[in-house]
């Protein structure tokens, strides 16, 4: 595979606010280090403050035990046990007593307490590892006693308040609000959900956007990208899940999507699900479509029948009818070519075959995994699956 990111550059990161999604940004971290990106400093709002920190203290195995781990109960004072008949809505009648009094308890207490969160941050928050890094930390937050945002760069605050600025950052509105260092905050996203400006206003000219999707205001969308600097996206196919949603196995699998997703921008993997190097242009996929006829044949027999595709001649009813239907059926956008719709009807079957999706594949080697699931064609040259293209 051939790197698409020129990892003799530094880099600035942009960590999105999104609570529990996260552990996304964790994933997607790996995948970059992995590769030797390095990274001069990082922007944050909300959690993606606290895995700024993560980052510049450059403690993989510290975010990925505090991730993997992650509960409800290390990031609010709730009862575990309510919040999951909550979630799976399994509550009889008998348990609606312990529902409204934890719901009761939060009423009264003017908020959800995150007294775990915390006790998360300062034990894990190495303050002067983070400030001998060499890396710049921005945060942003909203001032309730002064109205406005503010972007906080955490090697200047005063000493032993870094952790309290990375709360300052996270205090989502559910959350009972407290003082800290005099004022009160409110999360980053109700001011700055996206802060690639942060970064493009320090002189940034390489930025690597991580996106989750949370709450809040998406800044990005109205910052103007200067002539010159470069910015990419790594972000999400599919539902991260709550912002609230703190579980291990959801955020393991949050963070291997991350890792993934990190690895589609770093090498310019095509497909919509699946992770495919296919670096072949259309004339080249559009050939492999017709002559691998017995590979339609397994994703359109119910449109057209084995023995339909074996009664047409030439290209024009492929090209007019047959593959503009296939198109429309597999739900690509207008301007579609033929490498997209051969790699479409590809992870179509990948799918119908339950193939992995973790993993990186050649075109050539998912075709014959492919194949091998789903019927015996041993007549059929495969691709080899070191092909050149």
């Amino acid at each position: 595979m051939e790197r698409k990111l020129d990892i003799s550059k530094e880099y600035g990161i942009v960590l999105e606010g999104g609570g529990a999604r996260g552990a996304y940004q964790i994933g997607a971290w790996k995948a970059l280090r992995e590769e030797g990106v390095r990274i001069r400093g990082v922007a944050g709002s909300s959690v993606g403050a606290l895995n700024g920190a993560l980052i510049c203290m450059d403690d993989l195995e510290l975010a990925e035990n505090i991730w993997g781990k992650i509960s409800y109960s290390q990031v609010m004072n709730v009862n575990e046990q309510v919040i999951r008949q909550l979630k799976g809505k399994t509550w009889k009648a008998a348990d609606m007593s312990g529902i409204l009094k934890e719901a009761g308890r939060i009423i009264a207490d003017r908020g959800i307490d995150i007294a775990p969160l915390k006790t998360l941050i300062h034990e894990n928050v190495d303050e002067d590892r983070l400030r001998a890094s060499g890396k710049e930390l921005y945060t942003v937050t909203l001032s309730l006693d002064d109205r406005k945002g503010i972007c906080m760069d955490l090697r200047e605050v005063p000493e032993g308040s870094v952790g309290d600025m990375l709360l300052a950052s996270a205090y989502f509105p559910a959350f009972r609000n407290e003082r800290l260092g005099g004022k009160r905050y409110m999360d980053g996203g109700g001011y700055n959900n996206v802060p690639l400006d942060v970064l493009l206003d320090r002189g940034y000219k390489d930025i690597i956007v991580i996106r989750i999707y949370g709450w809040g205001v998406d800044r990005e969308r109205e910052t103007a990208v200067p002539e010159g600097v470069s910015v990419y996206h790594i972000a999400p196919r599919q539902s991260l899940g709550g912002i609230l949603e703190f579980e291990g196995a959801k955020a393991r699998k949050n963070m291997k999507l991350g890792y993934f997703d990190a690895k589609r921008m770093i090498y310019g993997l095509a497909g919509r699900r699946y992770y495919i190097d296919a670096p072949g242009g259309e004339p080249y996929y559009f050939d492999r479509m017709m002559s691998e006829l017995e590979f339609l044949k397994v994703c359109l027999e119910k449109e057209i029948g084995k023995e339909g595709l074996d009664q047409i001649r030439g290209y024009r009813p492929f090209t007019e009818d047959i593959f503009p239907a296939l198109a429309e059926k597999l739900g690509l956008t207008a301007d579609w070519d033929y490498k997209e719709l051969y790699l479409a009807v590809l992870e179509s079957l990948a799918e119908k075959a339950r193939l992995n999706r973790f993993r990186i594949y050649t075109a050539g080697e998912l075709y014959g995994k492919v194949l091998e699931k789903l019927r015996p064609m041993d007549r059929l040259k495969l691709l080899d699956s070191e092909e050149k293209v």
